[in-house]
């Protein structure tokens, strides 16, 4: 009814008025996003799809170009300053306020964030590389600058150039490191970076960009 000629499109106004009289139980985040990629056509329709893709939080092109543009950014407050959030909801949106640069990808990020399944895939590496820097610390008896140690080379899990062949040793030098200072400085920046990106992007996602990262390394 609200689309004769069946393009796929209906005015933002229409929607609107369809939600608010219909009661649908649309996420009011969602929403505002919607309106968005709205104002981000020329017509400012609502697209059928971006609506599909949208409830089933799917990251569309159109999504990201609405995303892009910055004319649709809310005040910081309105996220950020919410009250009645606990100590990890809000830790949770001052992260997004520090790594994403625009509201609505920061909206996206806080209502797409899950518990379960827990983040095992970074507390398992982060837990993993403390547990063999401490292993290697004792055995070398050396917690500062171990590749100074004519035994550390001998490990099997450095990367080595004589050893190419070895393939395994392009992954497990992941959980090397120099010294105290270096994991100091990894582990909480990955914690804190990679933790809260794989509740949004899940086990698979972070896992591959992980593992890449360290084979691109």
């Amino acid at each position: 009814q609200l689309d004769p000629e069946n393009t796929g499109f209906i005015g933002v106004e229409t929607f609107a008025s369809l939600v608010h009289s219909h009661e649908l139980p649309l996420d009011p985040a969602k929403l505002d996003m919607l309106v968005a990629l709205a104002q981000g056509n020329d017509e400012g329709q609502v697209c059928y799809q971006e609506l599909v893709d949208l409830i089933s939080s799917k990251r569309s092109s159109s999504f990201k170009r609405a995303i892009a543009n910055g004319q649709r950014a809310l005040p910081r407050d309105v996220l950020l300053d919410e009250t009645g959030l606990g100590i990890y909801k809000r830790f949770v949106r001052y992260v997004a306020y520090e790594i994403l640069p625009c509201e609505m990808d920061r909206r996206w990020y806080f209502y797409q964030h899950r518990t379960c399944p827990p983040p095992v895939f970074m507390a398992a590496v982060t837990l993993t590389q403390i547990i063999v820097f401490l292993c290697y610390g004792a055995r070398l008896n050396k917690w500062v600058l171990q590749t100074y140690h004519p035994e550390y080379m001998k490990s099997p899990l450095v990367y080595h150039p004589g050893h190419r062949a070895r393939a395994w040793r392009f992954l497990t030098y992941m959980f090397m490191h120099v010294g105290l200072e270096q994991l100091g400085f990894d582990a909480p920046l990955q914690l804190m970076i990679g933790v809260p990106l794989e509740m949004v992007h899940g086990i698979l996602r972070i896992s591959f960009l992980y593992l890449a990262g360290v084979l691109v390394g």
